[in-house]
C-alpha cells in the first residue's frame, strides 16, 4: 500500500472534502482531546487551510420511514504556500468511532489531494504527538531527528 492508498470506509461512513462548520471544527478538536481553540483561531484555521477532509456518520434507519442524522466524527486539513510546502494538522476522529481506519483514511485521502494537486517536489511535514505516531509511520511519515528537529514558539504562554 503506498502513502495515499486506503481501505474503503466502513459501512455508514463517507469522505467530505469540505471543512465543516466553525462550532463543529471547535467540538471536534475538544471532543477528541485536542487542545481547545477560541472562535477566532478556528477561523483562521478553517480558512487559512489549502485542504480539508471531513468524514461524515449516517446511522441505519431503523425503517424506511425514518431520518437518520449524519454527523461529521472526524477530520484533517493542511495548510501551507500551496507550492512545495505542506503542513497536516488537525488529524481527529471521535472517540465513539475510532479503531475503524477512518484516522488513516482521512490521512491518506488528504496525501492524495497533495499528491494530485500540487506541484512536484512537495515536502509534507506535521508535528506528531505519541497517540499519532503509529499512524503517521504507516502512512509514510519518517521522524527527521538527528538531521532537523521541530522547534516552536508560543509567546502567549
Amino acid at each position: 500500500m503506498n502513502m495515499t492508498t486506503s481501505k474503503p470506509l466502513p459501512a455508514g461512513y463517507s469522505f467530505v472534502d469540505v471543512p465543516p462548520d466553525l462550532e463543529t471544527y471547535l467540538d471536534l478538536r475538544r471532543s477528541s482531546g485536542l487542545s481547545p481553540k477560541s472562535p477566532a483561531q478556528g477561523t483562521g484555521a478553517l480558512t487559512g487551510s489549502w485542504a480539508f477532509c471531513t468524514v461524515v456518520y449516517t446511522p441505519p434507519r431503523a425503517d424506511l420511514g425514518s431520518t437518520s442524522e449524519s454527523q461529521v466524527v472526524g477530520m484533517t486539513r493542511v495548510f501551507g504556500d500551496g507550492g512545495w510546502y505542506f503542513v497536516v494538522a488537525d488529524v481527529v476522529v471521535l472517540p465513539a468511532h475510532r479503531r475503524q481506519g477512518l484516522a488513516e483514511g482521512l490521512l491518506r485521502r488528504l496525501l492524495a489531494k497533495i499528491e494530485s494537486d500540487a506541484p512536484p517536489g512537495a515536502l509534507i511535514t506535521l508535528s506528531a504527538d505519541e497517540m499519532g505516531r503509529e499512524l503517521y509511520r504507516k502512512c509514510g511519515f519518517v521522524e527527521t531527528a538527528p538531521k532537523n528537529i521541530g522547534m516552536w514558539i508560543r509567546p502567549y504562554e
